[in-house]
């Protein structure tokens, strides 16, 4: 085969071209390149994102030298890019890499005008990051992960939209959280990942730009004393904690969407109310405001301990409850009946502990006893994922599924998402459901078994069953 007339098709691309190119490659293959030519050393410099991962060099006989080598290595990929603009900066470092190393990195590439950037250091010696972080002309986005201390004079970064912090310490503790907050003017996106503000005197949020807020911590055999959160203009709120002392301030006016998954003291659940450390209805009281909300079975047992009142959620269409085997059911009926315009009604699972307060949405009680809410309720589609999951307990959750059949007029469909791998178990539950369509206190209810472990669905409506 004659070669004399191929070229190197790569290289005859137009610089704009190859150079974006290079951006998809992780950094050390992207460097790599600069050896082939003087083409593409040139090229390589002009290079918009960088990400340096010090565990691609990790060999665990050697990581000393293998440390030495990385730092090595980022030095030399810094110097070949010399001032060129930078938009993304990614650094993931451990122990092994020397601090005043890390110092130098951060600030030549702040100086380079980047707009992204993301810090990953585990150093088990105390590590803080420059001053010149937090006075950033340039940053839209910054993620800081992993045990360093955020110690910081004065705090401006006026084009700050993204703000994401884990595992990371304050040294003014919420002191400190406010002081960087108050300096990000224009922030939306906020993450906070394990955050001990249960050891502070008080934690507060107060951005009134800011449309996204995520607040995580695992933290359960202490609490916060005081949390505040004004964010008038907050949209999306997704937030897991132990229930605090007191919440002085809580603004979600235009909050939308929210996932809250809040816990009882560790040791406290199941404990009379009296004994109850901490109160939710401040803050309960404030997302009335939802469309879409997700309750973790924690929330179920908070809003039955430790919360005075439920409030009226008028505009709350999508609800999404968790279940817990541990956990009651007990709030569950004030819910249904303060959300007047609720039309999707989603259980993940239906086991949950059996108690006498349940109300009237579960089988707890004889029904003969009780007038269901669930006869005056509007949900329009009931969804349940995760049935069959617990198998000892298919009765159980076969009854309750059609106790809901018979008492929800409104109802126009119920989609049964069964964790099964028998088709005969999704045989038999159809042919059970099919014998309730006389009793189904909808006459237009259409009630759809699915199980994506076999691709198999049912559909049982009053004019028979349809198998897919």
């Amino acid at each position: 085969m004659d070669l004399s007339g191929c070229r190197d098709i790569i290289s005859s691309l137009p610089e704009a071209i190859s150079c974006h190119i290079l951006s998809f490659l992780p950094t050390k293959e992207a460097a790599s390149t600069s050896v082939l030519s003087k083409k593409w050393r040139y090229l390589f410099a002009f290079v918009p994102n960088l990400d340096l991962d010090e565990s691609v060099y990790l060999n665990p006989e050697n990581e000393t030298e293998v440390s030495s080598s990385f730092m090595d290595f980022v030095d030399r990929v810094l110097a070949l890019q010399g001032n060129s603009p930078l938009h993304k900066f990614s650094l993931k470092i451990g122990d092994g890499v020397e601090p005043d190393r890390i110092i130098p990195w951060i600030n030549n590439v702040l100086e380079r005008g980047v707009s992204d950037l993301d810090l990953h250091v585990y150093m088990e010696t105390e590590f803080v990051f420059p001053s010149e972080m937090f006075l950033s002309k340039t940053l839209v986005r910054l993620k800081l992960m992993l045990y360093p201390l955020l110690e910081f004079e004065d705090v401006y970064l006026p084009k700050l939209k993204t703000l994401y912090i884990d595992s990371c310490y304050f040294e003014k503790y919420g002191i400190g959280l406010t002081k960087l907050l108050s300096g990000c003017p224009i922030l939306e996106d906020l993450v906070l990942d394990d955050i001990p503000w249960c050891t502070w005197d008080f934690a507060s949020v107060s951005v009134p730009t800011l449309k996204r807020l995520t607040f995580s911590t695992q933290v359960r055999d202490e609490f916060p004393k005081s949390v505040s959160i004004d964010t008038p203009n907050l949209v999306y709120l997704k937030f897991t904690d132990t229930v605090a002392g007191k919440y002085p301030k809580v603004n979600f006016d235009s909050l939308v969407e929210a996932h809250i998954d809040l816990r009882l003291l560790q040791g406290h659940q199941g404990y009379g109310e009296n004994d109850m450390v901490g109160n939710a209805t401040d803050f309960i009281m404030r997302i009335c405001n939802v469309k879409t909300l997700y309750l973790s079975s924690n929330t179920l047992q908070v809003l039955t301990y430790s919360c005075d009142a439920i409030p009226i959620f008028n505009n709350l269409t999508h609800l999404t409850i968790e279940s817990n085997p541990e956990v009651g059911w007990q709030s569950l009926p004030g819910l249904l009946k303060n959300s007047p315009n609720l039309e999707t009604l989603i259980f993940q699972g239906l086991i949950h502990k059996a108690t006498d307060k349940c109300g009237d949405v579960c089988l707890c009680k004889p029904r003969e006893e009780i007038r269901s809410c669930l006869a005056s309720s509007p949900v329009k589609v009931i969804k349940i994922l995760k049935f069959g999951e617990i198998s000892d307990d298919m009765e159980k959750q076969r009854e309750q599924i059609k106790y809901f059949l018979e008492t929800m007029p409104n109802l126009e469909k119920m989609i049964l998402y069964y964790n099964t791998t028998s088709v005969e178990d999704v045989t038999e539950v159809s042919s059970r459901l099919q014998r309730l369509v006389s009793k189904l206190a909808s006459s237009t209810c259409i009630v759809q078994l699915i199980s994506d472990n076999l691709s198999l669905s049912s559909t049982v409506s009053t004019n028979g069953l349809l198998c897919f």
